[in-house]
């Protein structure tokens, strides 16, 4: 009996060491890698393509929560194209915004030549 006991207790301490270092997919490799890749649930852009985003637009976003949190990469996607439009933006309203400045100059100086240029006509 006591040989018995001393075999199952060799059995069930080689089975305990096999599942602890074992991988668990049952090939009794090691485990490598750790948790394997999640499965993309959302693969698709919410924001539009062929207009500027909008305020509502941002508000809508709802990134995809994975297993793991958020996938950070989906999110640094989202984040750059939304700097990379607001940075557009800032250009194109600087752009606008010395135009502006250099026609409200130039206004006056065109009024008064015309001006003059008229009174002494007459």
């Amino acid at each position: 009996m006591f040989w018995f006991l001393v075999a199952a207790m060799v059995v069930v301490i080689a089975a305990v060491t096999l599942a602890v270092l074992g991988s668990g997919d049952g090939s009794g490799g090691p485990v490598t890698g750790g948790l394997p890749e999640a499965e993309p649930d959302r693969i698709d852009d919410p924001l539009p393509l062929h207009r500027p985003v909008l305020p509502a637009d941002v508000v809508a976003v709802r990134l995809p929560v994975a297993p793991r949190g958020y996938r950070m990469a989906e999110v640094d996607e989202v984040l750059d194209r939304l700097a990379a439009e607001i940075a557009e933006r800032d250009a194109r309203i600087a752009e606008l915004e010395t135009a502006l400045a250099e026609t409200r100059l130039t206004a006056p100086r065109e009024e008064s030549q015309a001006g003059g240029s008229g009174a002494s006509t007459d």
